[in-house]
């Protein structure tokens, strides 16, 4: 059986959580390896919508076992909240979902400091969640973090939170927040956190060497999108932690010889939340018509999206980083009533031309893209089931992103519902 990283190739947003529950059909176990509860992964299945936050994709497959890594940080009332909406859709997830013990907590405070901070930056505004993810991080790598295994030691958790609201109101009051945040009502809080989430916390790490001895199926599912990645990402303008493939192995503790597959996940075009440059926006009414024709609002937040044309130079360096084998083009069918479509293969930088994707972002700013224009099919593919039967103008388009990346394609998504889904 299979270790298959499912990676975002492109800023976020790629659909990743239709092709893991595709995917989780044939998995025996799906662990999510980073992020948190600012990234949402919209499911349709059944006429029924329904967006995960923290639980991974597989939880409506009974068969499928589901862990939230360590590598991930976890709002214990958020994920409260998930495990009793998946309870209503008629999903117990008791006995099929596990949270890692060693997972960071991410605690009222992390959200207040969150937005202080925004708040802070002025026009320089990274365009955060506001949901605590940084902050969560913040502590984990200053060795101060509160972990799940915590909420079960009600000592342990009773110093670590009354030290760090000593030091975060300190912060806080530099950062010209006038209200005081008190640490017993979160410590009784978490407490209470702690006893309903007991029966989920184990070591999924060792959970999931045994499943990978045993040859059973794992599917690794990341959130945000490797242009996010906090070391490969368009820094600042990134998440804080590792959604490339790299951060699979330290988000569950599987080893990096394990993995056999590793597929990128990117849109037929480009889409990205929040600020930082982005070469193909398209601010004009092409633009506007991805965005309502694709329905481009966050699915945490709300937020409209900014969309752009499909860049290879961009997804060319996802695939490097990542390794990627296999692709998945999604919401092709937004692109079927365009004249034409284009795919950007060039950037022009002053007076250069280059296929290299650059890592200083004042470079990246000024990255003019250069576009290979295509004929559009004008015709609908939602309801095709087969490769072969796109219509000439969509494989010819296909064809030319596979040929520009050296990666096959292995699913083309017409939908989000289950079944507009065309595997190759």
């Amino acid at each position: 059986m299979s270790v298959r990283v499912v990676i975002g190739a492109q800023w976020g947003d790629e659909g990743k959580g239709k092709i893991v529950d595709l995917l989780s059909k044939q998995a025996d176990i799906v662990a999510r390896y980073q992020g948190g509860a600012n990234a949402g992964h919209t499911l349709k299945f059944d006429d029924k919508t329904f967006v995960l936050h923290l639980i991974p994709s597989g939880i409506f497959h009974n068969h499928t076992i589901c862990a939230i890594g360590n590598g991930t940080v976890i709002d214990p009332l958020a994920l409260l909240d998930e495990i009793e909406a998946v309870r209503e859709l008629g999903t117990d997830p008791k006995g099929r979902l596990f949270i890692s013990e060693t997972a960071h907590v991410i605690l009222s405070y992390h959200k207040t400091l969150d937005q202080a901070r925004e708040k802070s930056r002025g026009q320089q505004k990274i365009g955060t969640t506001g949901r605590g993810i940084g902050p969560a991080y913040i502590d984990k790598t200053s060795r101060t973090g509160v972990r799940m295994m915590d909420l079960l030691n009600e000592e342990v958790l009773t110093e670590k939170i009354r030290n760090n609201v000593d030091n975060i109101n300190i912060i806080l009051e530099g950062l010209n927040h006038s209200e005081k945040i008190s640490a017993d009502p979160i410590i009784e809080e978490m407490l209470d956190c702690g006893k309903k989430l007991e029966p989920y916390i184990i070591d999924t790490g060792d959970l999931l060497y045994e499943k990978f001895r045993q040859n059973k199926g794992i599917l690794l599912e990341g959130a945000q999108g490797s242009l996010l990645d906090i070391d490969h990402g368009t820094y600042p303008y990134v998440t804080s932690s590792s959604p490339t493939s790299g951060g699979a192995c330290t988000g569950t503790g599987l080893p990096p010889t394990s993995i056999t597959h590793v597929m990128g996940i990117a849109k037929a075009y480009c889409t990205r939340v929040g600020n930082g440059p982005f070469p193909t926006e398209l601010e004009n009414d092409e633009g506007e018509l991805i965005r309502k024709t694709g329905h481009e609002f966050g699915a945490t937040t709300g937020r409209p999206r900014r969309c752009g044309w499909l860049d290879l130079v961009a997804l060319k360096y996802a695939v490097r980083i990542n390794g990627l084998n296999e692709l998945t083009i999604t919401k092709l069918d937004v692109l079927d009533h365009f004249e034409e479509v284009k795919l950007c293969t060039d950037y022009k930088i002053e007076d250069n031309t280059t296929r290299k994707f650059p890592l200083d972002i004042q470079t990246l700013k000024k990255a003019k893209p250069i576009y290979k224009t295509f004929k559009g099919w004008k015709k609908d593919t939602r309801d095709v089931s087969s490769y072969n039967g796109l219509p000439d103008e969509v494989q010819t388009y296909l064809s030319f992103i596979e040929d520009y990346l050296e990666v096959k394609i292995a699913i083309v998504s017409t939908g989000p519902a289950r079944k507009e889904t065309i595997l190759v």
